[in-house]
């Protein structure tokens, strides 16, 4: 365990060449505590008093006759696979809009027809907007998403007639995370590549060096 460095494991074999079985057991709780020392950041974990002494075993191969305050693990505690997380597996009909779009479509159709309904298809209407522009730069009619939201659910959902979407701002940008950032950086980068200087900056300090 290279956080713990190799002099505490020569300190782990050296306790464990210990006969006597009380003093092991000191020598054990004064390795856990330079353990603790060398590792402060597992205070954030939970249970790490346990988990130094888990670690304890690792190092000393799992053949530590000690009084432990904790159960002595066991190796195929600590090498089992976890449980594998059921993922849906079906195929996403929109990949602009996504898997939760769909859930939420799902969920409106659900509904019974009112005001509510009708609010919540508009708000719907606005957000899968904002998701198409983001892949597609083109003005998109509000048609078009009202079209895509009857396919999605299979047509049980009939936008009422008479909906209309807010307008989009005309300096409203719609990209995708972390790209505006990207763009500031080349471009940042562009200007440093291309900046002369000139009478001080850089070379006044490259000549004062």
């Amino acid at each position: 365990m290279p956080e713990y460095g190799r002099n505490v494991l020569k300190m782990v074999k050296m306790m464990k060449a210990e006969q006597d079985r009380a003093v092991r057991t000191r020598q054990a709780a004064g390795i856990v505590r330079v353990m603790e020392l060398l590792n402060p950041q597992i205070h954030a974990e939970e249970n790490w008093e346990q988990r130094l002494w888990d670690h304890l075993y690792a190092m000393a191969d799992y053949d530590l006759d000690v009084d432990s305050p904790y159960p002595a693990p066991h190796p195929e505690h600590l090498t089992t696979r976890p449980d594998v997380i059921p993922l849906k597996k079906s195929r996403i009909k929109a990949t602009h809009y996504g898997r939760n779009i769909e859930s939420i479509i799902d969920l409106i159709a659900a509904l019974e027809d009112g005001e509510k309904k009708t609010e919540m298809i508009r708000q719907l209407a606005i957000y899968m907007r904002q998701q198409y522009l983001i892949w597609n730069k083109d003005n998109v009619a509000d048609e078009t998403i009202f079209q895509d939201i009857e396919k999605l659910s299979d047509y049980r959902i009939r936008v009422p007639e008479g909906i209309s979407l807010s307008r989009i701002a005309a300096d409203a940008n719609f990209s995708r995370p972390g790209i505006k950032r990207d763009m500031e950086f080349r471009r940042e980068g562009r200007n440093f590549q291309g900046r002369k200087f000139q009478g001080g900056g850089f070379r006044k300090n490259f000549k004062n060096r």
